[in-house]
């Protein structure tokens, strides 16, 4: 088992690193039609987002990290009722037509979910989860470019449609030397992944019509029956969605975010991107034009795909268990889906040599850039990337992260911390399984273990300030209460908020929530001083959380206060880049001066 886990490793870090290979020779160029997508777009929630994405793609292409040529747009979802990726799926075809007219039916495009402010990795909420840094690089890979490389063979394999995607996932795979994945059959095309049943009940699952072949292959294309979004293990079993290792090994498979399977192992294939041909996408176009607005939230895979395959029925347009917030219109909406699309086919790309990662949580975030190994070793990611940091990681197990950071050689950081877009003093620590981004450190300083501080720079009544989120690594940023009677049910630092209230010496009235009154969170409280500098920022914040544990005084009284809520309301992204460019620069100029010594 543990051989054949192996030997997939090298398998996927060969490929991954081809890939990337690949990538890196496009970058700042030219490139030639059918090399590359014709058109990438990003997804995003509201007109902030919008600019904060915009002005990211803007130096990005300035700078020649991305492959020129190419049309990158930024569309953003209607205000108003949020709509889910299903819904800014159907807005984005509407912008395609908007801009290309006839045009758009000939053109490979990538569509990238990125909407959303992320509040289960706030550290992504700021600039967007797309633009999130991986420890690798030079400059510094962001999911954007990880994406872009680990695509970098479907366009010239793939007839005109839209390839649709999320920005906090990475999918890893290897096929044979002279085999690609395509993309050119009509209707829907998703690629598939060996996952345990566990992992099945958190992802899509396809349930495959038979299939009869003599050997176990890489790449299989297969055809779908039915889809099942987030089922139960007893369902999977229950819908023929299960297999069993037979008549060849299905040893070498492994779930990314899971342990390994094991041999005898029964499994499932989850999903991961899909694709759909140009005549699909504009039949879900004209059913958009014609109802107008949408008022509730639509989820491309539960609600495209579960209307796919000879085995779809209209059941699941009932079901609201998965549904983060059921809107009254909502089921009406997801049977018109399934009867606009029923018949469509639905094809599967089997890729039985594949990883599905997702880093979209603190715990996943910290989990895949310090501790686990198969996915350092498949990618490439480093303890320290791009930074200035003499103190030379654990070569084994769990290590600490340090992306595009200047840290003192006097600094600590425990293992399992992640520390990126940062400068660290000489008498700072940073204790273990902590998030530092975007921070300024001068003074003696200790970041107790299981922090979360984000430093962000913000624009308010034309003055730049700067306020830095600070919290425990396992809030629930997104519970929420209804009334301030049981703002006592929430938790910040696993302790009693209420408890946290008195210790900073704040009233509970309805002027310490922003936002929406009713729901009351972590969130939208303004807890958090506005600062003229960064560094007083981050010293202000860290106070207030020694204060908690320490369960010391601290009193916020005398400072403006914001909630997360306001932050990003208030950001200013331009401050922001420049501070990173300020990093960048100077780690250059320190890596230039070091040549020149070794020479």
């Amino acid at each position: 088992m543990a051989a054949a886990n192996a030997l997939l490793g090298v398998a996927l870090r060969e490929a991954t690193q081809r890939k990337l290979q690949r990538f890196s020779e496009l970058r700042g160029k030219p490139v030639a039609a059918g090399e590359f997508w014709d058109i990438v777009a990003i997804t995003a929630a509201d007109e902030k987002q919008e600019l904060a994405y915009k002005q990211q793609l803007s130096e990005k292409l300035k700078k020649k990290e991305l492959p020129l040529g190419v049309q990158y747009h930024v569309f953003v979802d209607p205000a108003g009722a949020k709509i889910g990726n299903g819904g800014s799926t159907l807005c984005a075809l509407r912008c395609l037509e908007k801009l290309y007219g006839d045009k758009w039916k000939s053109f490979t495009i990538l569509l990238i979910h990125s909407g959303g402010y992320s509040q289960r990795l706030p550290n992504a909420s700021a600039l967007g989860k797309i633009f999130t840094a991986l420890p690798f690089g030079n400059p510094i890979y962001q999911m954007l470019e990880l994406k872009l490389a680990m695509y970098i063979d479907f366009p010239s394999h793939m007839k005109p449609g839209i390839l649709i995607t999320c920005a906090d996932d990475i999918e890893l795979y290897s096929v044979g030397e002279c085999e690609f994945i395509r993309f050119d059959k009509p209707g829907f095309t998703a690629l598939a992944h060996p996952s345990s049943l566990t992992v099945g009940t958190t992802h899509g699952v396809f349930v495959l019509e038979p299939f009869n072949y003599l050997e176990y292959k890489d790449l299989e294309y297969r055809c779908c029956h039915r889809f099942l979004h987030k089922p139960s293990i007893e369902q999977m079993h229950h819908f023929n969605a299960v297999c069993r290792p037979g008549n060849f090994s299905h040893q070498d498979m492994a779930g990314g975010d899971t342990t390994p399977l094991k041999l005898e192992s029964e499994y499932v294939y989850t999903d991961s991107l899909f694709y759909m041909d140009h005549k699909t996408a504009k039949k879900l176009l004209a059913f958009y034009e014609k109802i107008g607005t949408l008022n509730c939230e639509i989820d491309a895979y539960g609600d495209f795909l579960q209307a796919l395959g000879p085995g779809a029925t209209v059941e699941y347009t009932r079901n609201t268990s998965n549904v983060t917030k059921e809107e009254a219109e909502l089921t009406d909406i997801r049977q018109r889906i399934f009867h606009l699309l029923k018949g469509t086919s639905l094809n599967v790309v089997v890729l039985n040599k594949s990883k599905f990662y997702h880093i979209g949580t603190t715990e996943e975030y910290l989990f895949h850039f310090t501790s686990d190994s198969s996915l350092k070793s498949e990618l490439g990611l480093q303890s320290i990337a791009f930074s200035i940091f003499s103190t030379t990681p654990k070569c084994s197990g769990n290590t600490s992260c340090i992306i595009q950071s200047i840290l003192d050689s006097g600094c600590s950081v425990a293992t399992g911390s992640v520390v990126e877009y940062s400068r660290l003093g000489p008498n700072v620590s940073v204790g273990e399984n902590c998030i530092v981004s975007g921070c300024s450190v001068i003074t003696e300083a200790v970041l107790p273990a299981d922090s979360f501080v984000c430093s962000l720079s913000l624009k308010m009544n034309g003055y730049l300030k700067y306020s830095t989120m600070a919290f425990g690594v396992q809030d629930n940023l997104k519970r929420n209460v209804k009334t301030l009677s049981d703002i006592k049910l929430l938790q910040f630092f696993g302790v009693c908020f209420l408890s946290c209230l008195n210790i900073w010496n704040l009233k509970v009235t309805e002027e310490l929530f922003s936002g929406n009154k009713t729901c009351l969170s972590l969130w939208n409280a303004r807890i958090f001083p506005a600062c003229s500098s960064l560094s007083d920022s981050v010293t202000t914040s860290l106070k207030m959380l020694n204060a908690v544990q320490n369960k010391s005084a601290f009193s916020l009284n005398k400072y403006k206060l914001l909630s997360i809520e306001e932050m990003l309301i208030y950001k200013d992204v331009e401050d922001m880049i420049t501070y990173r460019e300020q990093i960048f620069l100077e780690i250059t100029l320190n890596r230039k001066q070091f040549d020149l010594e070794a020479s």
